[in-house]
């Protein structure tokens, strides 16, 4: 039988992915991944630098909307990284470094690195290229407020696009060690371009697809980093981490209504199979009209893919399975997506909003259980009149008082002030 958090995640799942009526399959883009004529800056050279992880390929000063209003100087920066599908090929990965005002302290700034939720898979939805009137603009702006706190603090902020986001290559969507590695090489490159400026304490935040990230890159980094580096992490903070991908996928598909989180399902489908490409074939289970839809994800952000032109236009159950559909491998890679059975020996902060209708409160209860079983130390906080984003807002001041406490060693001296609290 199921338990009552598994139940109300099944109930939570079959209400929060959606779609109807039939939408013709737009017609097939040429190559893998067309999204838009990439800039020069994120055109990396070929073949890329035999260099380690963490090198810099190039850095400009950035300004406009993806900059941080709170820094002393932001940069755009193209570093080496490795891919999370077989092999681990080196690819190159875009992303922003953010300095405080100001000179550096004793020691340096603590380093927070950022992940960020979801915006899709097409290029033009990274963080780094974020402009007014860009249809993920809204949600690359959305964490600017803490993120500019962090700042304040005197902490500097270095933001992965990830893999393929900006970049070439299609973005692999929770695909864990991807997110991981991109999250944790970006504080190298910070490190080679302002050397002790920077502290070697670092912290890793996120929210949504970035808090599923935010676990995975602290289970990795005892081993993805070395002792030479010196760098040190000292915790890790999730918001409404992404979780069980493998029910919410299959709840999606059998549903007989429309909705705009039918959007989650091509993207899911990214990372499943850019996760495993010799192994998980969209021919395997998708229709031949769903194999064309997918293709969106190129072109795409989240916003247009709910869009009734697109996978918010679809009746599920009608339109996405072929018949008699093979599972086996695309579900062995769904389930490793979920951060619940990762490893992670720093001290986990995970905050969860009440009124969260994107990502079920009882999923991340699942994920503090199973986290847990593997013997983390877990913060459990929820934020009652807090939805998916509203989290980012309503935890500032538990989150910054844990960071500071995480990065110095020093408990606050007197109680935090929010209407977030920690939970049993």
């Amino acid at each position: 039988m199921m338990s009552r958090f598994q139940r109300s995640l099944w109930i939570l799942a079959t209400l929060a992915l959606t779609p109807s009526a039939c939408v013709k399959a737009p017609p097939s883009h040429q190559g893998p991944h067309s999204s838009d004529e990439l800039p020069s800056f994120y055109q990396p050279p070929s073949p890329l630098p035999t260099e380690p992880a963490g090198y810099v390929i190039a850095h400009e000063k950035l300004t406009g909307p993806a900059a941080l209003e709170s820094a002393g100087s932001n940069e755009r920066v193209l570093y080496l990284s490795n891919s999370g599908s077989v092999g681990e090929a080196p690819v190159a990965v875009s992303g922003i470094i953010a300095l405080p005002d100001g000179p550096a302290p004793t020691g340096g700034w603590p380093i927070v690195t950022w992940a960020h939720g979801t915006l899709g898979i097409a290029d033009k939805c990274a963080p780094s290229r974020d402009a007014i009137g860009a249809s993920a603009h809204y949600f690359n702006q959305a964490p600017h407020r803490l993120l500019n706190q962090f700042l304040k603090k005197g902490w500097a902020v270095v933001m992965t696009d990830y893999e393929g986001l900006g970049t070439p290559g299609r973005h692999p969507y929770v695909l864990g060690n991807s997110e991981a590695y991109g999250t944790l090489d970006i504080v190298r490159a910070a490190k080679k371009l302002h050397g002790n400026k920077l502290s070697t304490k670092f912290a890793i935040v996120g929210h949504s697809q970035g808090g599923q990230a935010a676990l995975f890159a602290a289970a990795r980094a005892p081993t993805r980093l070395t002792q030479e580096e010196g760098l040190e992490l000292v915790g890790v903070i999730a918001y409404a981490p992404a979780s069980a991908m493998r029910l919410l996928f299959h709840a999606g598909a059998g549903r007989e209504e429309k909705s705009p989180d039918s959007a989650f399902m091509p993207l899911f489908l990214t990372g499943a199979v850019e996760g495993n490409p010799s192994k998980v074939k969209l021919t395997d289970f998708l229709s031949e009209d769903a194999v064309k839809l997918y293709e969106r994800v190129d072109t795409e952000c989240r916003v247009e893919l709910s869009e009734e032109t697109s996978w918010g236009g679809i009746v599920p159950k009608d339109f996405v399975m072929k018949e008699s559909p093979v599972f086996t491998e695309l579900n062995a890679q769904l389930e490793a997506m979920d951060p619940s059975t990762l490893q992670i020996t720093v001290p986990v902060r995970l905050v969860q909003g009440a009124q969260d209708e994107r990502v079920n409160p009882a999923q991340t209860v699942l994920v503090k259980l199973g986290l847990a079983r593997q013997g983390a130390t877990i913060d459990y906080v929820g934020c009652p009149v807090a939805d998916h984003f509203g989290v980012l807002g309503d935890d500032i001041p538990g989150t910054l008082a844990w960071l500071k406490q995480q990065f110095t060693g020093d408990a606050p001296t007197t109680p935090v002030l929010s209407s977030c609290q920690p939970l049993p």
